[in-house]
């Protein structure tokens, strides 16, 4: 009996697939204020999707990889010496890796791909406003509903204090979220550009509503583009105001990326200049920073020379950081110190709490030991060059598609950026927008080298 009732429920799971994706929809839309409830939804769709897709999934040779790596984490956390820490560190990693699996399986189309973009510009709205009076209208309050269903807290002047962190724990994190978020939503405003620009040369004036099915909204209306715009605008203030070089940089580099795919050569050469100006106002020689510091706020070249924050204790700059992190991983390269380990052992030799070296990839050398970093690498670089191969040569991707396909892969290299000079795994929310944007890729690159297969055979 209990067998049939189980039947019954999967069967049920089953049918309710198809709408699954738009439950994902809705749990990225809540995230950022309530990641309780986003994470269930999220973790539902995942079950119903596993149930649905276990064939195709467990066929997949990446899915093998992931499937590796995870023993290794095991191990590792096996051999750690401190156990239970180091077990616990693994629901960092691993519950994310069955998402990233689930929904390489869920996601299959660019119509998606537009999709999970729009809902994640949408939802970063509130955030970002709330952030914005966090900074410059002292907006403080803790808002707690059952518990943790819905809890919101907003420290007045941000964290550390001076830089917008909106309802995230640190403005790092917050700028992390931010150049997500930024460059998606940068690649859905030149593709309503481009609309624009055709619908003005064939003349089009008169807007007309969207059909009751269509995943974007209206490609003849000029709101989205507005939209557009207004969020993309407050994105990069808010950015500005976290105060986080790494965003900024990444954010930078993001525009370049689409200035060069798009050909607007004199757009690079601008941004060129103006970075170069605030580079040389931050660490030319004297008589040449004094000249552009005339011109360039010391808002930025002092951020970027740390001449804002002074006299920094040596353990806490990043070089200190990463060397301690090599030299842990050279005395245990197999399996490393364990998981959650590297703030134990920097405090114990620097008397001073930090809990990761500010480089994701160090820490995990030091973690869990260098076969598990070089699996974990060669996964992330074969999503990533099969990607580029995917945009560059297929012949089943639509000129209309490559923009947003692109979007995602500049997305993930900013991910990867990102944590070559932080480490995003342990804010919840950023963790699962960054695998689900992994997801997105392979669900894509999935399906397009099953149809070349397909293709290859016929002929």
């Amino acid at each position: 009996m209990l067998g049939a009732s189980l039947n019954k429920v999967s069967d049920y799971f089953k049918s309710r697939w198809k709408s699954s994706w738009n439950y994902s929809l809705w749990a990225l839309l809540i995230f950022p204020l309530s990641p309780l409830l986003g994470a269930v939804t999220i973790g539902f769709v995942s079950l119903i999707t596993w149930l649905k897709q276990s064939r195709k999934i467990n066929r997949r040779p990446l899915n093998w990889g992931f499937a590796l790596l995870s023993a290794l984490l095991i191990v590792s956390a096996a051999f750690a010496d401190e156990k239970t820490t180091a077990f616990l560190g693994l629901f960092n990693l691993l519950p994310f890796f069955l998402l990233f699996v689930a929904h390489s399986a869920l996601i299959q189309t660019f119509v998606q791909l537009r999709q999970m973009a729009w809902v994640l510009a949408i939802g970063s709205v509130p955030v970002i406003i709330l952030g914005l009076g966090q900074l410059f209208l002292g907006w403080s309050f803790k808002l707690e509903i059952l518990w943790v269903v819905l809890s919101w807290t907003i420290t007045p002047g941000g964290n550390p204090p001076g830089r917008i962190a909106s309802f995230f724990l640190h403005a790092n994190t917050f700028a992390a979220y931010l150049t997500i978020v930024f460059i998606l939503g940068l690649g859905l405003w030149l593709e309503q550009w481009r609309l624009f620009i055709a619908n003005r040369r064939l003349g089009i004036r008169k807007n007309s509503l969207p059909s009751p099915q269509s995943p974007i909204p209206n490609p003849q209306s000029p709101i989205p583009f507005l939209f557009l715009t207004i969020a993309l605008i407050t994105n990069f203030i808010a950015l500005i105001f976290t105060n986080s070089r790494n965003g900024w940089a990444i954010a930078i580099f993001a525009c370049l990326a689409y200035a060069l795919y798009q050909g607007w050569r004199i757009l690079v050469g601008g941004v060129a200049a103006i970075v170069s100006s605030v580079i040389l106002a931050a660490f030319a020689p004297s008589p040449v920073a004094q000249f552009f510091r005339q011109v360039i706020p010391a808002f930025f070249w002092a951020r970027l020379n740390d001449d804002m924050y002074p006299n920094r204790p040596v353990a806490l700059m990043r070089k200190t950081q990463w060397g301690f992190a090599w030299s842990l991983a050279q005395e245990h390269p197999w399996t490393g110190w364990g998981l959650r380990s590297f703030g134990r052992l920097y405090r114990a030799q620097m008397h001073i709490g930090l809990g990761h070296p500010h480089n994701f990839f160090l820490m995990l050398s030091a973690e869990t030991g260098f076969p598990s970093t070089l699996l974990f690498c060669g996964l992330l670089g074969w999503i990533l060059i099969t990607g580029i191969q995917l945009l560059r040569k297929s012949k089943y991707i639509n000129t209309e598609d490559r923009l947003i396909f692109f979007s995602y892969l500049l997305a993930f290299v900013a991910w990867l950026l990102l944590n070559t000079v932080d480490v995003t795994l342990f804010d919840f929310r950023l963790n699962v927008l960054s695998w689900l944007v992994l997801a997105a890729i392979c669900g894509v690159l999935h399906r397009y080298n099953e149809q070349d297969r397909f293709t290859s055979r016929s002929n």
